[in-house]
């Protein structure tokens, strides 16, 4: 028996060296780990633990994804949790965990097929200020418009959004621009590391394929202390976890909250991958 699956896409937009990592550190535990698409026809019970990593682009099979997800998780231990996964692939979630007391940029969700009326009152809530409309389910920025809340692309965007799926309509964050995103990434709960994500020039969106460049970073207090906050309302604990926070006027806030398929900048940070590793082992070691 193989102890460990680390699932990935079956096709990358590039690579991802800290897959590579991570089967290393896991060798030097004496833990044998394999990298498999997640929709790899195999027999997952022959793994004693299968390990959602680089599975980018599921989003776009999300139905498919979860119900493989449903399936695996009955024969052999899925991580993060199944009932994570789930809750973690509609970013709906950021509503919830609004509504929980966790700091979140503003979020207004408009469901698919939603009304002229419905449309209009989502935007008319940001008055004439810029917002950022965005599918609901998705990834890297992908479907994101910036705008004025009472501009005709606004309205134009959210209809042509709302026609295929549900939507999400957010406050522009200036500090974006200047500051960028701050990620922090937890195994088992626990801090490991973070960074921060920085947009190019002239650019808001701070992934590397729109030219973001990315630097180690050491949070704030108060940063860890929302970070914690959105880990704690997840519907069970996380082997990882990676919380991505924004700066508003009045402190950090949750952009998203990322416990299916984050990457985790394990190369920032020289003893990070030897952390998961260990964690994973001992997860291993409990199933």
């Amino acid at each position: 028996m193989v102890d460990i699956a680390l699932l990935t896409g079956r096709t990358m937009p590039r690579e991802v060296p800290e897959n590579g990592l991570l089967v290393d550190e896991l060798a030097g535990l004496g833990v044998t780990a394999e990298i498999h698409p997640w929709d790899e026809p195999l027999d997952w019970a022959g793994f004693g633990l299968a390990v959602v990593r680089t599975t980018w682009g599921y989003w776009a099979r999300r139905e498919e994804f979860t119900a493989w997800a449903e399936r695996t998780a009955k024969l052999t231990a899925l991580r993060n949790p199944v009932e994570v996964l789930l809750w973690n692939s509609h970013k709906g979630y950021l509503v919830e965990l609004a509504a929980a007391g966790v700091p979140v940029v503003p979020t207004r969700l408009v469901p698919q097929g939603a009304s002229d009326a419905e449309r209009s009152g989502a935007l008319g809530g940001f008055g004439g200020g810029e917002v950022v409309l965005k599918p609901a389910v998705s990834a890297g920025a992908r479907g994101a418009l910036r705008a004025l809340a009472d501009d005709d692309a606004s309205a134009a965007h959210l209809a042509e959004l709302t026609g295929r799926g549900d939507a999400l309509v957010q406050p522009f964050a200036e500090s974006v621009l200047a500051r960028g995103e701050t990620s922090l990434v937890f195994f088992d709960g626990v801090f490991s590391h973070a960074v921060r994500k920085v947009p190019a020039a002239g650019e808001y969106r701070i992934h590397l394929h729109h030219g973001g460049s990315v630097q180690p970073y050491r949070p704030d207090a108060d940063e860890l202390a929302v970070a914690g906050t959105a880990l704690a309302a997840a519907p069970a604990a996380t082997a990882y976890a990676r919380v991505d926070l924004v700066r508003l006027p009045d402190g950090p806030a949750v952009m998203e909250l990322e416990l299916i398929e984050p990457e985790l900048f394990l190369p920032t940070a020289p003893a990070a991958a030897g952390r998961y590793a260990r964690v994973l082992a001992d997860l291993l070691g409990g199933t």
